[in-house]
This record gives C-alpha cells, sequence and structure tokens, in this order.
C-alpha cells in the first residue's frame, strides 16, 4: 500500500480561512487570518497545504496579495487552485511560486487552452474535477461543463499529471468521501487522483489508503481539522499506518 499524501486546505474569502459547504457561499464558517492558519499547518509536520482563492472561484475578485503571501511564508509545497481558468489567472497563479496549479473545473469550458497548459508545464499542472453526480460543475458556474469520464479521456490524451477530484455534494459536509466515485475513476484512469470532498473521521482517511495502490495519491481535508474532528498530526500519523 502506497503513502497517502496529506493537504490540508485553506480556503479564502475576503482576506479571512472559511470553509463552504457543498460549494455554497450561503454556506460558510469563518475561520481565522490565512497566514496563522499556514503557520499552524505547516508546524504539524505536512509537506502540503492546498491553498484557494474563493473569491476568484466566484468571480468576485480575487485575494492575491494574502495568498501570495501565505505562499511566501511557508517553506512547504502550495497546491493554488480558485478561478485559474485563462492567461492571465495562470501566469498571476505562477507568479506565486506555488509547487502546483489546480486549474478551476471552469477552465474545461476552453479544454484547447487546458491541453496547451499541460503541454507547456506538465507536472506543475493539476486539473480539478468538480463533479454532482458524474456531470462536471464548475464552483461560481451557471452550467455543467460536461461528462467527466469523456473529459477525463480528452485530458489523459494530453497528458494531464493529475486530477483533483471533488464531490461537490460532499465538500464540506463531514460526511464521508465518495469511494465508489473515487473506484470508479481510478479504474478508468492511471493518471493519480487527489481526493476531496466529506472527510469526516480518521476512519475516512484508512478508506482512502485503501485506494492507494489504485492510483488515489492524495486527499485535501478541510472542515473537519477546522471543527476539531481530529488533529492534523493525527491525520498525519494514520496516513502513515501508525
Amino acid at each position: 500500500m502506497k503513502a497517502l499524501e496529506i493537504l490540508p486546505a485553506i480556503d479564502v474569502k475576503d482576506g479571512v480561512a472559511i470553509r463552504l459547504a457543498k460549494g455554497e457561499l450561503d454556506k460558510q464558517s469563518e475561520y481565522g487570518d490565512p497566514l496563522e492558519v499556514a503557520a499552524e499547518f505547516t508546524s504539524s509536520g505536512v509537506s502540503w497545504i492546498h491553498l484557494v482563492d474563493l473569491d476568484a472561484a466566484f468571480g468576485l475578485g480575487n485575494n492575491f496579495e494574502i495568498i501570495d503571501s501565505v505562499i511566501k511564508s511557508v517553506d512547504i509545497k502550495i497546491q493554488l487552485s480558485g478561478g485559474i481558468k485563462d492567461g492571465e489567472s495562470l501566469n498571476r497563479a505562477l507568479s506565486t511560486g506555488a509547487h502546483r496549479i489546480n486549474l478551476g473545473t471552469s477552465a474545461l469550458d476552453n479544454p484547447e487552452w487546458v491541453e496547451s497548459v499541460i503541454k507547456k508545464h506538465g507536472n506543475k499542472i493539476a486539473v480539478s474535477l468538480d463533479v454532482m453526480g458524474r456531470v462536471l460543475s464548475a464552483r461560481g458556474g451557471t452550467k455543467s461543463s460536461g461528462d467527466l469520464f469523456q473529459m477525463i479521456t480528452r485530458l489523459d490524451k494530453a497528458g494531464c499529471a493529475r486530477y483533483v477530484l471533488t464531490d461537490v455534494d460532499r465538500d464540506g459536509t463531514l460526511t464521508g468521501p465518495n469511494l465508489e466515485l473515487l473506484k470508479e475513476v481510478t479504474s478508468f484512469t492511471k493518471t493519480p487522483i487527489v481526493a476531496s470532498g466529506g472527510i469526516s473521521s480518521l476512519s475516512d482517511v484508512k478508506a482512502l489508503m485503501q485506494l492507494t495502490d489504485q492510483g488515489v495519491e492524495a486527499v485535501i481535508i478541510g472542515k473537519a481539522l477546522y471543527t476539531g474532528a481530529f488533529t492534523l498530526a493525527q491525520v498525519i500519523a494514520a496516513a502513515k499506518g501508525e
């Protein structure tokens, strides 16, 4: 069984670290200064942080200065996400020095551009697949972006390095990950998957560990950490089988 990478999440809106439920802005909880949260996560021994600009994701502006400050304040790897869907937003994201850029699901409305970015930047690019059922659903968008598996087929051909797969209905709900969806996707593609959405307990993390040999390489954890369901140290230990 391969190791499972843990990516604690920091979602930034109006300069504050928050968490949404089911990706909806009217269902949010505030958790303080993103810089302080990043420092706390870093001191716990993680190798990665999943950092999201929610305002950018929903087309409500951006938190670029704070995002940039968070990235420069830590000495671990950052996976940066949130509204990265065109050349301008990509160049801004790259300028932060983030180790990995996660293209937004809305970018899939322009698959030719996504393919060109994958070709140019390779392993530095992940593609976000936010889904409701089996249909892609961009956060902050008003339309679906097509069938999940058709898009994976196209992105696989383009050489996509990894996908960040989020079941939107479970995101921020503490109802557990969608294991069936993850199994279905990992049986369909050999591209590594970062799982996101619904993690509520250490048993959820252990269930994902059973899928590492199938292609789930990492998990993003947000609300469960903020609500005290477990500590970051506990989840890191669980991911190592301790």
